[in-house]
C-alpha cells in the first residue's frame, strides 16, 4: 500500500565491489562479503526497494511510495558492476539504480577518474537486464561547481546523450559527481532537462528532500552491517533537507577558485 507521508529515505551510494580495489578508491569500494551482507540487511529490514524514478514521481505527486522504500544507488561504473555485483541484487530481487561516467566506460573516451577497471558501454542494457535504471554521472566526472556555462552544459548534455543512444530511451536522471553542486548547477541539471539528480551529503533523503539536491549515504568500507541497520531504521544521520554549513560553502568557494587556476579537477 502506498503511502504519502513515508518518513525519512535511505538512498545508500556505492561505488565499486571488490576485494584489491584501486587505492584512490578504496576509501569508497566494499568487498563482496560486505557487499552481500549489506543486501541481506535490506532484505531482512522490509523495506522495498525502489528506483530513482519511483522515487521522482513520488515527489512530483504523480504517483505513492511504499510505505518504507530503500534506494540502493551505485556511481561511476566500475567493472563489478555488470557481472558480479548486479547479480548479487537480482539474486536478492533488489532494484537499483545505476549513474554512469560515459567518458570513462567509453572506447576512446577520457574522464578525469584515475585509472581502474571499468565496465563498457555495451554492458549498460545488461544491467537494466538485471532491473537496474540508468542515470548520468556526467562525462569527466569532473566538480560541476567548478565549471563555467559552457563546460557544464557539455558534461550534462553530453553524457545524458550517450546514454540514450545506447539504450534507445531517455535518461531522466544525474548524479553529481562527488555531490559537488550549486544552486547555478541544479538550475542547469533541469534546464536541460533532468527530472532528478542526487547529491551525497551522508544523509537520510525524505518525501520533503530537494528534487535536484536528493541525499545519499555514502558507503565507505569502514561502514559496519550495524551502520546499515542504522540507516535503514531511520536513525544514524540527518534527514534531508537542511541548508549547506557554513563550511561546505566555504570549501565550495575555495574549489571555485583553485578552478580558476588549474582548470577542471576531478570530483573525488
Amino acid at each position: 500500500m502506498g503511502a504519502r507521508g513515508v518518513g525519512c529515505i535511505p538512498v545508500f551510494l556505492y561505488h565499486a565491489v571488490m576485494d584489491d580495489p584501486p587505492g584512490w578508491i578504496a576509501e569508497f569500494t566494499v568487498s563482496p562479503k560486505q557487499f552481500g551482507e549489506h543486501l541481506d540487511a535490506v532484505v531482512d529490514s522490509g523495506r522495498t526497494p525502489v528506483t530513482i524514478s519511483s522515487l521522482a514521481d513520488h515527489l512530483a505527486g504523480r504517483a505513492p511510495l511504499p510505505s518504507r522504500p530503500v534506494l540502493l544507488t551505485f556511481d561511476d561504473g566500475f567493472a563489478d558492476l555488470p557481472g558480479a555485483t548486479a547479480e548479487a541484487l537480482a539474486g536478492r530481487g533488489l532494484s537499483a539504480t545505476a549513474y554512469l561516467t560515459t567518458g570513462a566506460i567509453t572506447r576512446g573516451g577520457r574522464s578525469l577518474l584515475p585509472s581502474a577497471p571499468m565496465m563498457t558501454l555495451e554492458q549498460a542494457a545488461e544491467l537494466e537486464q538485471h532491473g537496474m535504471e540508468i542515470g548520468s554521472h556526467t562525462v569527466t566526472h569532473a566538480q560541476l561547481d567548478t565549471l563555467g556555462p559552457k563546460a557544464l552544459a557539455h558534461e550534462l548534455r553530453s553524457s545524458r546523450s550517450v546514454l540514450e543512444d545506447a539504450l534507445g530511451h531517455d535518461v531522466r536522471h544525474l548524479a553529481y559527481p562527488h555531490g559537488y553542486n550549486s544552486a547555478r548547477v541544479r538550475r542547469m541539471a533541469a534546464a536541460v532537462g533532468y527530472e532528478t539528480a542526487t547529491a551525497v551529503r551522508h544523509a537520510l533523503s525524505s518525501d520533503r528532500d530537494e528534487h535536484y539536491r536528493i541525499a545519499r549515504l555514502i558507503v565507505r568500507r569502514s561502514h559496519t552491517v550495524a551502520d546499515v541497520q542504522g540507516w535503514l531504521a531511520g536513525s544514524g544521520a540527518r534527514v534531508a533537507p537542511y541548508r549547506d554549513s557554513p563550511r561546505t560553502v566555504g570549501w565550495r568557494w575555495y574549489r571555485r577558485a583553485r578552478a580558476v587556476v588549474r582548470g577542471p579537477v576531478f570530483a573525488g
